[in-house]
């Protein structure tokens, strides 16, 4: 079975094809009985849909890969703390648990229009089971913002 770290850098390398077509630093693993399901990232700009961060395009695979809308037991580690509407649908699917690197306030800094909601309080006012870990190679993780920035057309929304 994969560590946190070794999924995260699957989130990371994901995250990083997304910036080389276009699109933000965010990057999303979903693993279920130790076989990864996708690595996914971000495709807003891509597709024109405000909802296709890269845990919802995750879930989205992820679902469809397992044959289920439940991913009950499923480990996700994700580049960026998850926002209110990721943390839902992740709570939704029921993964296990969800690691995260980079913070909100990390997105705000780099110019992303957040809701200063922190996963754990999404969690804790909605008595959700799913395990939340921070911190899982966040230097790494932050560092998706400075190469994002650098590349042609980067867009914050």
């Amino acid at each position: 079975m994969a560590s946190p770290e070794d999924l995260m850098r699957l989130a990371i390398d994901a995250a990083r094809r997304g910036v080389a077509q276009g699109q933000s630093p965010f990057g999303c693993v979903i693993s279920l009985n130790g076989e990864v399901l996708t690595a996914a990232h971000n495709v807003v700009l891509l597709t024109t849909d405000s909802t296709a961060h890269a845990e919802i395009t995750a879930l989205r695979e992820a679902c469809r890969a397992a044959g289920a809308v439940h991913l009950t037991g499923a480990i996700v580690a994700t580049t960026c703390e998850p926002c209110p509407m990721c943390m839902s649908a992740l709570h939704w699917a029921r993964v296990d648990t969800v690691y995260y690197g980079a913070t909100i306030a990390d997105a705000a800094a780099g110019g992303f229009n957040e809701l200063h909601l922190p996963a754990a309080e999404v969690l804790r006012i909605g008595k959700s089971d799913v395990k939340l870990f921070p911190g899982v190679l966040a230097e790494e993780c932050r560092a998706l913002f400075a190469e994002w920035a650098k590349s042609p057309g980067a867009r914050a929304y």
